[in-house]
């Protein structure tokens, strides 16, 4: 059976905060209390910190391939409590009970591609311009990371950081997103059940204060961070003292195009599967749909036929669509968007509101909602919803679709249906996003880039531009006699 009540994870043991405080994690769904995670403070922090740094100079010593084979054990021991875990993220994040299972083998699967490069980690010999010398650039690990993770995805993100963080040599200090921790520091347990050295990963809980001691700290020489653009900021801000390196994963409005060449049946459902996972947590999800002119009355018969077939209710069931949002604020927040963008003229087709019913009276509901009539200069074009709405757009041509999808602070991805090789090669070049679906709906792959332009990060994750941002290079001159 996981724990649910939490204290701090340093050097192989749990320990308790130098704080009084705790923080008291609540089901989405129910408002009630799933469990309790302490508070770090600075000094936790330093003392993870610590032991993370001196469990590196053994670490990085091993074969790459024995540190492989230590994280497949982990994920081993990750498989045989999926169960458990899926039922905890449900809980404390409301997450589908079935798509909670599935963040739990992509858990495994992030980590176990990282390991597919234990033998990959590869360095360059370079020709001298001087007579008797070689040049050689070898890659090792930076030393300590901190790994900071968001909501929508604890257990997931946390895998995408530690596999490859750990797989190239470095420790690990991870601080779980405060309203969903509880799953990820349930990895601690499994760790040591595989065999993972103490020191080697380390967990401390707590909001802004303890993220900003981790990242101004010296021993960190690197930080990984998915969340908020804000947020973001603020760490580069505090990074900025030590010129640590700074990877971040934030906000995206990724655009999704219906070209009037489209597949409508592949155009609706990629569309539908976009907006709605995971409630429309993620980053990558359709924000902003635009339809050409041509198509649009038909397009829209369809989609919004689908969209008044979602189920919202209960995680746990099976036969469940939607769940609940995972915090109070982004309830709110949502409310707010429809509010001003109705009063501006947006016509509600679908949903627009609370939820009612007995099974609604607590929790973070808010029904699917499709806003037609929506022009470009509405705020809820331009400001991440990060929930189950979506303003739709006409458009009349290439150009001026192009131009509205590029209107925007972010670009992280972007979706477009079209079967015109033509738009295909000069959308590719003209969008400025760094992750673009053409004819399918989201969701990277662990062999792609997951890469933010603007203000949606730098660094990316994924891949193998994602596992060299882990390693330092260093170059040598070697003279030798001939």
């Amino acid at each position: 059976m996981l724990a649910t009540d939490y204290k701090l994870f340093i050097n192989g043991n749990w320990v308790n905060s130098g704080t009084v405080d705790t923080d008291t994690i609540l089901n989405p769904a129910n408002e009630e209390a799933v469990g309790t995670v302490q508070k770090a403070s600075e000094l936790d922090v330093v003392s993870a910190l610590e032991a993370a740094e001196k469990a590196q100079l053994a670490w990085r010593r091993l074969p790459s391939r024995t540190r492989a084979e230590k994280l497949r054990a982990f994920t081993s021991e990750i498989r045989k409590n999926k169960e458990e875990l899926a039922k905890l993220i449900t809980a404390e994040q409301g997450k589908l009970l079935k798509v909670a299972k599935f963040e739990v083998e992509v858990t495994c699967t992030f980590i176990e591609y990282a390991c597919e490069w234990a033998r990959q980690i590869e360095g360059d010999i370079i020709p001298s311009d001087n007579p008797n010398e070689q040049i050689w650039i070898n890659k090792v690990p930076k030393g300590v990371v901190v790994a900071i993770t968001a909501w929508n995805f604890p257990l997931a993100l946390a895998g995408r950081k530690l596999g490859p963080a750990l797989v190239t040599g470095n420790t690990l200090v991870l601080k779980p997103t405060p309203d969903a921790p509880l799953s990820t520091l349930a990895l601690c347990d499994l760790a040591q059940k595989a065999g993972i050295p103490d020191g080697v990963i380390n967990m401390v809980t707590g909001g802004v204060e303890v993220g900003k001691a981790l990242v101004e700290n010296p021993i960190t020489k690197m930080v990984t961070m998915t969340g908020s653009t804000p947020t973001g900021q603020a760490i580069m801000k505090s990074a900025a003292t030590n010129l640590t390196q700074v990877q971040l994963e934030l906000g995206g409005k990724a655009p999704c195009i219906i070209f009037e060449d489209a597949d409508i049946d592949i155009a609706v459902a990629g569309a539908l599967h976009s907006r709605f996972d995971n409630a429309g947590q993620v980053c990558t999800c359709n924000e902003r749909m635009y339809v050409h002119e041509a198509i649009y009355d038909v397009f829209m018969e369809q989609f919004l036929g689908k969209v008044n077939q979602l189920k919202l209710a209960d995680p746990t069931e099976l036969s469940t669509d939607i769940g609940p949002l995972t915090t109070k604020g982004s309830l709110e927040h949502i409310e707010k968007l429809v509010s001003e963008t109705v009063h501006e003229g947006g016509k509600v087709l679908v949903g627009g509101k609370r939820p009612s019913g007995a099974q609604f009276e607590k929790g973070y509901w808010f029904e699917p909602t499709i806003i037609a009539d929506c022009t470009q200069e509405m705020n809820i074009v331009h400001e991440e919803i990060f929930g189950p709405v979506l303003p739709v757009i006409k458009f009349k041509n290439f150009d001026e679709v192009i131009g509205y999808a590029n209107d925007s602070e972010f670009g992280l991805a972007a979706m477009v249906f079209t079967n015109d090789m033509n738009k295909i090669m000069r959308l590719s070049d003209a969008l400025e996003f760094g992750e673009i679906y053409i004819n399918r709906g989201h969701g990277e792959q662990h062999q792609g880039f997951h890469n933010g332009l603007k203000l949606s990060g730098t660094g990316g994750e994924d891949g193998r531009y994602g596992m060299e941002q882990y390693l330092d290079k260093k170059t040598s001159y070697v003279r030798f006699k001939a």
